[in-house]
């Protein structure tokens, strides 16, 4: 139905990624500002680039898409930013997120875990976010748009929050989150996943 998301995933090239390939891009990863980490290519492969970054002072943001019920307990400690959407959280928890309240109760068993930042992506009703700081839940509201096809949307926010981290730190971290709830809510208006990513030029100035 309209709104809804469907995913399909071909892993493909992402499963061959291995630890020779990191160790080859290892200067890279020590240098980066941000390093975005997933479950599209081998977790332990993952797990490995995130303690890299992790260890050189580089900023970790996890998304644990697609969701593994067993996830490595360190993936919760080496995550500066540990992103989820709903359907991810109720797998790493076993709590279904309906509402704001159980994001927050899921937020606070990540935290318990390790956790130091935790994003709890809820579609329509944007975000929730709670971090060690600031143990109680924060609703985080997207501006009400018109979804033609949400698929994507995780990966614009995350990517968002990513070019947050590394172009704007010093912005506070709501901010950040309110700004990247922007980003994909505009690319839910258009039809496709990559092809409904917005380009800087077409979005409001403002928010750089």
């Amino acid at each position: 139905s309209l709104g809804q998301n469907v995913i399909v995933i071909v892993p493909g090239a992402n499963l061959l990624l291995n630890f020779e390939d990191l160790k080859r891009a290892s200067d890279v990863i020590c240098k980066a500002k941000v390093v975005v980490c997933q479950l599209e290519i081998n977790p332990a492969v993952s797990l490995e680039a995130l303690k890299m970054a992790h260890a050189s002072g580089v900023k970790t943001l996890f998304n644990p898409a697609p969701a593994l019920a067993d996830l490595d307990p360190q993936f919760y400690t080496h995550s500066d930013i540990f992103c989820c959407n709903e359907t991810e959280a109720e797998i790493l928890t076993g709590i279904p997120v309906g509402n704001l309240e159980d994001a927050g109760k899921v937020g606070h068993m990540l935290l318990e875990r390790g956790c130091k930042l935790v994003v709890v992506t809820l579609g329509a009703e944007g975000c929730m976010m709670i971090s060690v700081e600031e143990p109680i839940p924060k609703h985080v509201p997207a501006g009400k748009v018109r979804a033609v096809d949400t698929t994507g949307a995780g990966d614009s926010f995350v990517g968002a929050l990513a070019f947050y981290l590394a172009y704007y730190p010093k912005l506070p971290m709501e901010e950040m989150i309110r700004k990247s709830n922007c980003i994909a809510s505009v690319s839910v208006q258009a039809s496709g996943t990559q092809s409904s990513y917005p380009y800087r030029k077409d979005l409001p100035q403002d928010l750089f």
